[in-house]
């Protein structure tokens, strides 16, 4: 049986009597009290023991109560504890100030201790909801992360109005990367050799990806799809793209290197790259749907990479046009392109 969950409260004031009340009316409720005297006390017991809530009072030598409920809000590991400020001071410019300081709660002395245990009660109670949100918001964000682009996925945290069907117009480079002789090497190898051979192959390559501001788009069987432009947009998305392309290159070789001999040796690397305009956007259903890119620019590159080799990056005339300042490239020549009539 799981132990029941015991609520932390920090008492902060300069006067051990109020201190030793405070601490019998929290205990006999079963909140575990911890106690401090002054301000600089107060905020070395909140690193120590991280409450569940602060009283603190106005009135300390030292760092009054003001700054230090300023210090506590200011800092992230901190800022969600809910500060409750304990004061003598009835004119409304001191409530001001808690408010100002991020207080959440105020308790006038003499304090009520039903009041006082019906207002910790409702704190501590929402301290641990907003916890619990915070947990599920942080796994949600670490699945959807799974799956999904990161750039992506903090624009639909921001908007979920994003999560429709249907995309805009926008200007992208596409990349294709497939492994050349995969079929002959599946064929040859037992099925978890070929799961284990594309697990440390894609480990590498959307580690570059991601490295380089790409966007993923989706798995190929031996092989996967990214763009460059969206959601978000650069000055150098087509030489990210390449530089990307280059990158996966050395990081396959330093794999085979890895393997060393075996049927893994006769694997290779094919990329093709082009940019052009696209629809972006989510494809598919209301209840499944996939963060992608539509349109003959993405086709060009697809069957760009069909036409490359082991080792070789082929990229489209318009992303060459783009980035022929910056990379050294060989002219390949016209080819003919599967569904297209023109080379």
């Amino acid at each position: 049986m799981a132990e029941e969950f015991k609520a932390t409260v920090l008492v902060a004031d300069d006067n051990p009597d109020n201190v030793e009340l405070l601490r019998e009316v929290l205990e006999a409720a079963d909140y575990t009290v911890v106690v401090a005297y002054d301000g600089d006390e107060a905020l070395l017991k909140v690193a120590e023991q991280n409450p569940d809530l602060i009283l603190l009072d106005v009135m300390m030598p030292g760092k009054d109560g003001f700054e230090v409920c300023r210090r506590l809000k200011k800092w992230e590991q901190t800022r969600n504890i809910p500060v409750m400020m304990l004061t003598a001071l009835q004119e409304v410019a001191d409530k001001v100030r808690g408010i100002e300081a991020g207080a959440d709660e105020f308790l006038t002395k003499p304090v009520d201790t039903v009041e006082l245990q019906t207002r910790v009660k409702a704190l501590v109670k929402a301290k641990i909801y907003r916890q619990q949100v915070f947990e599920k918001n942080a796994l949600l964000e670490k699945i959807l992360n799974r799956y999904l682009p990161e750039e992506v996925v903090a624009k639909v945290l921001e908007d979920s109005s994003l999560l429709k069907l249907g995309g805009v117009r926008d200007f992208v480079t596409v990349l294709f990367v497939d492994l050349t002789g995969f079929t002959t090497f599946a064929d040859a190898v037992p099925p978890e050799h070929v799961m284990e051979t594309l697990n440390q192959t894609f480990s590498q390559l959307t580690k570059i990806l991601a490295d380089n501001h790409g966007t993923f788009d989706k798995y190929l069987g031996d092989g996967l799809m990214a763009f460059f432009g969206a959601p978000i947009a650069s000055d150098n998305d087509a030489l990210n793209a390449v530089r990307t392309a280059v990158e996966m290159r050395e990081a396959f070789q330093a794999l085979k290197n890895e393997w060393g001999e075996g049927p893994r040796a006769q694997l290779g690397l094919a990329v093709g790259i082009n940019s052009g305009e696209v629809i972006v956007g989510n494809l598919g259903s209301e209840r499944l749907m996939n963060y992608t890119v539509i349109g003959d620019a993405v086709n060009v590159a697809a069957r760009l990479e069909e036409r490359a080799g082991p080792g070789q990056i082929l990229i489209g005339e318009t992303t060459h046009t783009l980035v022929e300042d910056l990379v050294a490239a060989r002219k390949f020549g016209e080819i003919e392109l599967r569904g297209r009539s023109k080379p």
